[in-house]
Formats: C-alpha cells, structure tokens, sequence
C-alpha cells in the first residue's frame, strides 16, 4: 500500500509539473544624452559655411576696391588713348566684345581692346603664333596684358572677378563642356581677369588637349586653395608676367 501510495504520488506529480516562472530581466531606459550646445553645433560646418560666405565678402570687397581704384585713376585716361591709336591704326570699333560663360555657366558679354583686324561675324579661331590677323599695335596689347584693361569694368558689374579662371569664349566651352572631365567645375566660381594658370605661363592657343588639360589642374588648384592671400600673389606674378613680355601671348 506504501508502494502503491507513493507510486500514485509519483505519477501524480509526473502529470502535474510544477510552473516554474522567471524573473523578468530588468529594463534599463537609456540615459538621456546631453544636448549639443551652440558653441558646439558652431563648430562643426556651419562655422565652415560662415568661413566660405566670409571669404566671399572679402573677395568681392578686394574685387571694388581694385576695380574701383583701376576704373578711377588707370581706365579714365587709358580707355580714351588707346580707343583714338586702335581707331587710328585700323579700322572697327576699338573695344571688341564677345560672349563668354560666366560663374554656374551664366553667359555676359565680355570686353576687351580690340587687337585683331575687324571682320563682321567671323567664325571663332584662336589667336596662333606669328597670326596675321594680329595688329601691330594688338600684339603690344596681348604681350602685355593691356588688351585685358577694360574687363575691371566687367568686375564693377559683377561678371568677373580679378582673380579667377579666365572665361573663354563659347566654342571652347562646347568643345569640352562634356569631353574633358571636371572642366565644367572651372565655373563654380566668378571668372577672373588674371588666374593660376595665365600667371604660371598657361595661356594663349590650347590647340593640344593636354595644354587644356594643364590649364584645367591650374583652375582646379586655385578653386581649392583660393583665398586672398593668393590673389596678392597672383596679381604680382601677373605683372611680372606682363613687364617680361608674355611668351605665349600671341
């Protein structure tokens, strides 16, 4: 009777198992995280995005008071007396102007003293060495940059800057718009009087492609490394440019 009692309880208790129940692991909410202030949010790229708009307040400062101070006491003598020799050594307007892309491809008219015989709409062809179309007076202009003057006014008006990647004419831009990689990102910023590039003797015919693609790294290098301190730099290597006689200006 024991053994059956307890064999009855045995069973019973193999039928019943007894719940067994686990303690809920405890949550622990995250802890709130301190929020960024000012000063710190400041530090990160809006303070670059307040830089670049600074830089860009300075430059265009330096740009009027150049332009300015050029136009004033150089352009409103200059303008007059080479207007009267270009008239008088061959004919057509004195001042030639012509469309060329600008800042974000935006097309301006851009000027410049005349140095090539006047033909009414003439097809685009790049000035080449020894160019019979070349003036006798026009070639003291290209070699000394002075054929250039008149676009301080272009940067009065807000086309062009003193500094930056020359604006070429049209028919180049269509040539390698699409065919040379990265040329289109040579008008993220305003098109300059002077640049790296004409400084460091880069310019005139770029018949070659390699010769655009070296002007090309030029341009890319000063939209990196601009700043005001460059332009200074630039504006005295361009003088010095144009007091030796540009090589490669035709």
């Amino acid at each position: 009777m024991e053994f059956l009692t307890s064999s009855k309880t045995l069973s019973f208790q193999l039928e019943r198992p007894v719940p067994t129940q686990e303690r809920p692991a405890k949550v622990h909410p995250p802890k709130p995280q301190p929020q960024p202030t000012r000063s710190k949010a400041a530090a990160e790229f809006p303070l670059q995005a307040d830089n670049r708009r600074l830089a860009a307040v300075q430059k265009r400062a330096f740009d009027l008071a150049v332009a300015g101070l050029v136009t004033l006491f150089v352009l409103s003598w200059l303008i007059p007396v080479l207007c009267l020799l270009i008239r008088a050594t061959s004919a057509g307007p004195p001042i030639f102007v012509q469309v060329r892309s600008g800042r974000r491809g935006t097309q301006f008219r851009c000027l410049k003293f005349r140095t090539m015989s006047y033909a009414k709409n003439a097809e685009f062809s790049q000035a080449t060495r020894n160019d019979q179309r070349v003036t006798g007076l026009g070639r003291i202009l290209r070699r000394t940059n002075l054929d250039e003057m008149p676009q301080f006014l272009n940067v009065l008006m807000g086309h062009m800057s003193i500094v930056g990647p020359r604006p070429h004419p049209l028919p180049l831009d269509a040539q390698y718009w699409h065919s040379l990689p990265g040329y289109k990102n040579r008008y993220l910023v305003k098109p300059g009087i002077t640049g790296l590039a004409q400084s460091r003797g880069a310019r005139g015919e770029t018949g070659e492609a390699y010769k655009m693609k070296l002007r090309l790294q030029y341009d890319t290098l000063y939209i990196r490394r601009q700043s005001l301190l460059l332009d200074l730099k630039i504006c005295w290597w361009t003088v010095q440019a144009a007091l030796g006689g540009n090589k490669n200006a035709w």
